[in-house]
C-alpha cells in the first residue's frame, strides 16, 4: 500500500492485508489456546488482543511521527511500516511448534507428544492432554506410535446441522450466547469511538491536527494498558465481573460523552470543563471497553 500509484492499488492493498488480519485474528487464539498449558491459558489466550491493540498504539505513534513529513510522503510510510513486523511474524512463524491437535489429526503421535511435552507444566499434564486429544480423534488411548492411521472425518457437515437445524438445549444456550456477546461487542460503538475519536474531538472543540493526534494517541496508549489489566485479572475475578463492569462503564462514558457533545453543539462560547470532560469520556470508554469487552 505504500507504493500505491492510484486508488485502485491502494484498495487492492488494503483487501489482501484484510484478508491477512482476518485469517490472524481466528487462528492466533485458537492455536494459543492449543499449545498453552491450562495454568496460564486464560492469561496466554488474551495476548493477540494485547498485542493488536499495542500495534495499534504504535501505529497512532508512528502517525503522529509520520504526520510531520510533507503529505505525500507521510501517508506512505504511515501505511508501508507496517511491513516490518509482518516480515518479522513470517519468520518467527517458521520456528513455532506445530498445534498438537493437528498433529494427532495427521496421525503424527511423536511430534504432538513432543510437542505437549514442551508447552506442559508437567509430563502428567502433557499425558492428560495427549489423551484428551487422541480421545476426540478416534484414537485408542493404549496406541503409542510414533505414526498412526487416522480416520478422515467429514468437513464439519454434521457440526453446522447439530447448530443450526437440530441444536440440543445446551448447544442452544452456548449459540445464543456467543452470538449475542459477538453482536453487543459490535453494537457497543467501540469502532466509531476509536475510529472516530479525531472527529469527537474535532466536535468537542480541539481544532489543532497536531492536539487531534495526541488525543488519539492517548486513546491508543489508555486501550492497552487497560488490556494488559484485564489480562492479569481474567484468571482472578473471572470474565463474567470484568464484563459487568465492563458494560455498565461504557453505558456511563456513553451517556455523559453524549451529554457534553450536545453542551457544547448548543453552547455559544468555548467551554472548557465540556472539552475536558469529552476527552476523560472518550478514554473511560475505551478503558471499560478493554477490561471486559475486549480480551
Amino acid at each position: 500500500m505504500g507504493f500505491a500509484t492510484n486508488y485502485a492499488f491502494l484498495m487492492v492493498g488494503r483487501f489482501i492485508a484484510g484478508i491477512g488480519v482476518g485469517y490472524a485474528v481466528v487462528i492466533a487464539p485458537v492455536y494459543t489456546a492449543e499449545v498453552s498449558p491450562a495454568s496460564s491459558r486464560g492469561f496466554l489466550t488474551s495476548f493477540p488482543e494485547v498485542f493488536i491493540n499495542s500495534g495499534i498504539l504504535i501505529g497512532y505513534v508512528s502517525n503522529f511521527a509520520f504526520s510531520k513529513l510533507p503529505t505525500h510522503l507521510g501517508w506512505r510510510f504511515m501505511l508501508g511500516i507496517g511491513a516490518i513486523p509482518s516480515v518479522v511474524l513470517a519468520v518467527i512463524v517458521l520456528v513455532m511448534p506445530e498445534s498438537p491437535r493437528w498433529l494427532v489429526l495427521q496421525g503424527r503421535l511423536g511430534d504432538a507428544k513432543r510437542v505437549l511435552d514442551r508447552t506442559s507444566d508437567s509430563k502428567e499434564e502433557a499425558q492428560a492432554r495427549l489423551a484428551d486429544i487422541k480421545a476426540a480423534a478416534g484414537i485408542p488411548q493404549d496406541c503409542n506410535d510414533d505414526v498412526v492411521q487416522v480416520e478422515k472425518k467429514s468437513h464439519g457437515e454434521g457440526v453446522w446441522r447439530e447448530l443450526f437445524l437440530h441444536p440440543t438445549p445446551s448447544v442452544r444456550h452456548i449459540l445464543a450466547c456467543v452470538i449475542g456477546m459477538h453482536f453487543f461487542h459490535q453494537a457497543s460503538g467501540i469502532d466509531a469511538v476509536v475510529l472516530y475519536s479525531p472527529r469527537i474531538f474535532e466536535k468537542a472543540g480541539i481544532t489543532s491536527d497536531n492536539d487531534k493526534l495526541l488525543a488519539t494517541v492517548a486513546v491508543g496508549f489508555v486501550k492497552t494498558v487497560f488490556i494488559l489489566v484485564a489480562t492479569f485479572l481474567l484468571d482472578r475475578i473471572g470474565r463474567r465481573p470484568l464484563l459487568l463492569s465492563s458494560v455498565g462503564g461504557m453505558i456511563f462514558s456513553l451517556a455523559t460523552l453524549g451529554f457534553a457533545l450536545t453542551i457544547i453543539d448548543h453552547s455559544h462560547e468555548k467551554l472548557t470543563w465540556a472539552i475536558a470532560l469529552c476527552i476523560a469520556m472518550v478514554l473511560a470508554n475505551v478503558a471499560f471497553f478493554s477490561i471486559g469487552w475486549d480480551p
